[in-house]
């Protein structure tokens, strides 16, 4: 459907939508057939639509349709969907039935959602995937990547930004439960801020909240989530060097730097920071957050290059570097959750090294997590 489109104000329009999407799609010879808001006792589905192939076999699909639809409202509607399945024991109903997701708009975390599981779904926008084994059938298409009927000024539904990071870290690193005005002192964070960003991590499923509180954490999940909108390389603008002497030199340099010294604060992330925890290869690049990266690099004898670099030093403003670091032989290195985001978002072998500590970190959860 074309973004200027009029956008389907009712759950009708969004089944019609999405449903004119999958016939126009289907192989030459297909046809479909829809009853609208179907009743059997106590259930309900939006619609029931039939898809039948050239040689007259038949499969059932059951809708729920909403018109905004986040992660977690997801096992609700396809339970819904299944209920109704498991209900009608029509005589002769052919084809395995399957549940099918409807909305105006699926972001592509929800599109991932139902494809793992294999769940049909089609959204308003042109989005759409139905995969059905008897008849066989495989119908997708990709449509808009943003939803074409979001009005301006709404807020971004993403994990950027200081504040997120820093509420992000301290709902990865504190067991619940806490309140949300609790998870701000824990944060630092502003109270407007902390809301926003915990509501769009509970619309995505990656928290529990009961009675005004958080109670549980997806805690990996949500770091892989975070990586989607935060990465090292976004924040470490050009501050490439080389250290002449290699990286263990390097890290015996930083060592012997008092806090508080005027070059300010650092930490180092990434490969170097792992041996802490989870050793996975030698080291071939330093990465560093740090207050003044010019300043760190001199004290350090590091020579700024374009070319060959084995150190990059991130300027920390905007960032949650700094909360909780710790000592690797004197050595001041980032929080496990702050490395294993930074190395799923590292060029290289980084991602791999950062599933072993993720790995490592459900292994351990009691030795990180306060």
């Amino acid at each position: 459907m074309s973004p200027d489109a009029t956008p389907p104000t009712s759950e009708a329009d969004v089944i019609s939508a999405a449903l004119a999407a999958l016939t126009e799609r289907l192989p030459p010879g297909w046809t479909t057939d829809v009853q609208r808001e179907v009743t059997l006792g106590r259930y309900r589905t939006d619609a029931v639509i039939s898809i039948r192939a050239p040689g007259g076999q038949r499969a059932i699909l059951y809708a729920e349709a909403r018109r905004s639809v986040v992660t977690k409202d997801l096992p609700a509607m396809v339970e819904q969907a299944q209920a109704y399945i498991d209900a009608d024991t029509t005589p002769g109903r052919e084809g395995t039935p399957r549940p099918f997701v409807v909305a105006r708009y699926l972001a592509q975390p929800l599109q991932q959602w139902l494809t793992e599981r294999d769940i049909p779904y089609a959204d308003a926008a042109g989005n759409l995937r139905v995969a059905l084994s008897s008849p066989a059938l495989f119908v997708r298409d990709v449509g808009a990547h943003r939803d074409p009927w979001r009005g301006p000024g709404r807020p971004k539904g993403n994990l950027t930004g200081g504040s997120a990071a820093r509420v992000v870290r301290a709902l990865v690193d504190f067991r619940p439960p806490y309140t949300v005005p609790a998870l701000m002192k824990l944060a630092g964070t502003p109270s407007g801020n902390t809301y926003r960003a915990v509501d769009f991590i509970d619309e995505q499923a990656l928290l529990t909240r009961e009675n005004g509180k958080v109670t549980d954490v997806r805690w990996r999940a949500l770091l892989e989530r975070w990586s989607k909108d935060y990465s090292f390389a976004k924040v470490a603008d050009e501050s490439r060097y080389l250290a002449p002497r290699g990286l263990p030199d390097l890290m015996k340099r930083l060592a012997r730097l008092a806090e508080g010294d005027e070059v300010g604060r650092y930490a180092v992330t990434g490969s170097l920071a792992t041996p802490r925890w989870e050793a996975y290869a030698p080291a071939k690049n330093a990465l560093i957050y740090a207050d003044k990266p010019d300043e760190l690099a001199a004290w350090a004898d590091l020579r700024r290059v374009d070319a060959g670099a084995n150190v990059i030093i991130a300027r920390a403003n905007e960032t949650a570097a700094f909360d909780r670091t710790e000592r690797l032989d004197g050595t001041v290195i980032v929080a496990p959750s702050q490395a294993a985001v930074d190395l799923l978002t590292a060029p290289g072998r980084g991602p791999e090294e950062g599933r072993v500590l993720l790995d490592w970190m459900e292994k351990n959860e009691s030795a990180w997590r306060q």
